[in-house]
């Protein structure tokens, strides 16, 4: 059985890509991404602290007064 439509009604709605990100929307994107990178920084940070080899505490303190 064969189907013949001869008319079709509807309704389309398009919108400015451009619009999709708001100044607000954009600033949370942004905000997210940069609090994740910093986290990931101070991570890797403490990585380098726990893997470096040192003769002890007095190394240690040498460190942060130089």
């Amino acid at each position: 059985m064969d189907v013949h439509i001869q008319e079709v009604v509807a309704t389309v709605r398009t919108v400015n890509s451009d619009a999709l990100l708001t100044q607000r929307t954009l600033t949370k994107i942004v905000g997210t991404v940069l609090s994740a990178v910093r986290a990931e920084h101070a991570a890797e940070q403490r990585r380098k602290t726990d893997r470096r080899v040192t003769n002890g505490a007095r190394d240690e303190q040498e460190g942060e007064a130089g």
